[in-house]
This record gives structure tokens, sequence and C-alpha cells, in this order.
């Protein structure tokens, strides 16, 4: 990952970033290796993991994500989540009085991520969830920063609150009723056919180990994790644009 002479505009002194420490954070990130068994040529692993966790505190590598969402303001919005599976680990990352977006279901300690890509593909915002959450409790959150427009979601976002929330903004949802309701909502087959823009987003994000088992403890740096991957995504779409 060529990162140049990049460096946080949150980050002073001796936070200032390098491309070695970038590309040791993209590696575990990508490899979903642990810190210890960093290759040296990236510096000390603690150097690494230290700077990682900083950096996630401070939500710079959310901001990155989003950043390039302010440039494009009359974006369309896809929503759509993805549930996660942990492993019995992070069970002991949950304290009492923390929210670590650890949830139980069916497939035992889940976690949901939530994301608003845009409509030429990356991902504008994130946010997680306990898996057993429900799309329509986090859906006003994600989409409460962005501008007015045309969001496209499924069937598990069905929610005339959210309908009408995306209507007060100045917006107009296109989401498809609940085969259960009497009035069906219809929507344009062009508009809904976008939504395989979300599903290969989380296609992209699962080829991170990282990302495709959630391992961290912590909600925060499991988001960043998720960032990460999610910024390469857009390095990717802004040199393969005409």
């Amino acid at each position: 990952m060529r990162t140049g002479g990049w460096s946080s505009p949150c980050c002073r002194g001796r936070t200032r970033a390098s491309a070695g420490v970038v590309n040791g954070i993209y590696h575990v990130v990508r490899t979903g290796a642990w810190w210890r068994d960093l290759p040296k040529r990236h510096g000390p692993c603690t150097t690494v993991s230290n700077r990682f966790d900083l950096w996630s505190k401070r939500g710079v590598w959310q901001n990155a994500v989003e950043e390039p969402a302010r440039r494009a303001p009359q974006s369309m919005p896809l929503i759509e989540s993805s549930i996660i599976r942990g492993p019995l680990a992070r069970r002991r990352g949950q304290k009492a009085g923390s929210d670590h977006a650890i949830g139980h279901s069916r497939g035992g300690l889940t976690t949901r991520i939530h994301a608003v890509v845009d409509q030429d593909g990356p991902p504008v915002r994130l946010l997680l969830t306990a898996g057993q959450a429900s799309d329509k409790t986090v859906a006003t959150l994600l989409l409460g920063a962005l501008p007015p427009s045309q969001v496209v979601a499924d069937r598990g976002h069905d929610s005339m609150a959210l309908v009408r929330f995306v209507t007060e903004c100045g917006g107009e949802a296109h989401i498809p009723t609940q085969s259960r309701m009497r009035l069906q909502r219809c929507v344009a087959r062009d508009l809904y056919g976008k939504r395989n823009l979300v599903e290969r987003v989380f296609c992209r994000l699962e080829q991170f180990r990282r990302t495709a088992t959630c391992v961290d403890k912590h909600a925060d740096t499991f988001l960043a994790a998720v960032a990460l991957a999610s910024t390469r995504i857009w390095i990717r779409a802004i040199e393969s644009a005409p």
C-alpha cells in the first residue's frame, strides 16, 4: 500500500505517519496476522500496533472513508449490512458497561457491519452493531449526516419511520415492503438492481482476513480495520476512474 509522504492531520510529533507503519498496519488487516508476527521491514510490532490503536480512537480511518463522500454530495446512497462471526476469544473483551458490538445469534458471537455505499461503488459510512440488531435501528444514523438523495435498500430496512425520515430530509426512499404487508410498495427494477454494488463491497471486504473474521476485542479497532479495508476500495476506484 503506497502512502508516500502522507500524514494524519490528527497526529503530531511522534505520531506522524510513515510509509512503513501504514504498510505494516495494512499487512495485518490484509493477512489477519498477529502483531507479533509482523515482518521486521515494517518496524517494531509494538510501534505499529500502538499507532493503529491511537488512530482508531481518534477516528482517523473513518474520516478517510467519509472524506471522499463529502466531495460527491449528490451521490445515491445504497444501504446494506452483513454479519461477521467472531471467535470465542472475543468474549474476554466484554466488560461491564462496555458495548463492543458483540451479539448472540444462531451463529454464535456475531457482529453486524452496516454500510452506506456510494452509487459508484465505494463505501461512505460504516457502523457496527450486535449481530442480532435489526437493520432498521441504525438506518437513520447512517443517513443522518448525508445530504438528501434517493435511498435504495432491501426489505430488511422496510420501515415507515425510515421512509418518513428520508422524505422529511428532502430525499426519496426506494425500499420494497415485506411480503406480509397488505399494501406493497413498488421499486423500479433499475434502481433496485444497483444494490449489486453493495454486495460487491462486502465481497471485497471479506478478502481482508481481519474483516472477514472479527478477532478484535473492541468495536473501535474492528471498525478501524473495516474502514482501512474500505479506503483500499476507494484507492482502487480512484485509480481505475477514467
